[in-house]
């Protein structure tokens, strides 16, 4: 006995990479059958879920998007040259202000995304799970990219605008372009960052459901539940 529960996780460790879906795909079919329609809307639904809360949960964290070099939001592209001239006149911690906050600001509207998502989960059809499952890696994140861009924006942006007053983003970045359109010759900057910061939230979003989406497809550890494991099992046979 005791050999038999020894072999049984040493066997699961040295199956490993594609070898290793495809036979616990086989094993979980043999075990469960091919799951119905209803299975897979509901599997992938509960996936989904778990997906898109966890990066909603982890980017409203504090340093959510400031500690992730992925997703950090900087300057904008046009006021890189103005960050670079504010550091270089003794204005570095201005330019160390606006960051942290424009980040801060993403973080608190990160919150605002897991409803939308969810609302958005239980209006797919039956065809959109099965797009989605047998689609490409990424097909839940297009899914989401396509139906939740603009409800999210219409969310996060006040949420974005209060935060970065509450920050203090707007003095910050209003003080930094006001310093910087002081300097001769430049080409003067909008002091307005809230629709910037919310793209980039938006953004940053999506790339932790992306990561999301792959950990699931890939990962038998993340399958927690026998319905995520039959659903899954099928998705590792039927895969393109």
């Amino acid at each position: 006995m005791k050999k038999s529960l020894f072999f049984i996780p040493l066997l699961f460790i040295l199956l490993s990479g594609c070898d290793t879906l495809n036979q616990v795909a086989q094993s979980t079919i043999q075990q469960y059958g091919n799951p119905t329609s209803l299975e897979i809307g509901n599997g992938l639904k509960q996936a989904l879920e778990i997906g898109t809360g966890k990066s909603s949960d982890q980017l409203s964290a504090v340093d959510g998007f400031f500690a992730n070099a992925a997703i950090k939001i900087l300057f904008p592209p046009e006021a890189q040259k103005a960050e670079r001239t504010l550091r270089s006149i003794g204005l570095g911690k201005l330019a160390d202000n606006v960051i942290l906050s424009l980040n801060r600001a993403a973080e608190d509207a990160a919150k605002g995304a897991k409803p939308v998502f969810v609302a958005a989960i239980k209006q797919m059809t039956i065809q959109d799970v099965t797009n989605i499952l047998l689609g490409n890696q990424d097909a839940a994140t297009q899914y989401f990219k396509r139906t939740t861009s603009l409800q999210l924006a219409a969310n996060f942006k006040p949420i974005i605008q209060a935060s970065l007053n509450r920050v203090g983003a707007t003095k910050y970045y209003g003080d930094a372009a006001t310093a910087y359109n002081k300097v001769p010759f430049v080409t003067k900057l909008n002091p307005d960052i809230s629709d910037y910061v919310m793209q980039k939230a938006i953004d940053g979003l999506f790339v932790e459901v992306a990561k999301e989406e792959l950990n699931i497809r890939s990962n038998l550890s993340a399958r927690t539940t026998p319905l995520l494991q039959k659903v899954f099992g099928y998705y590792d046979k039927n895969k393109r």
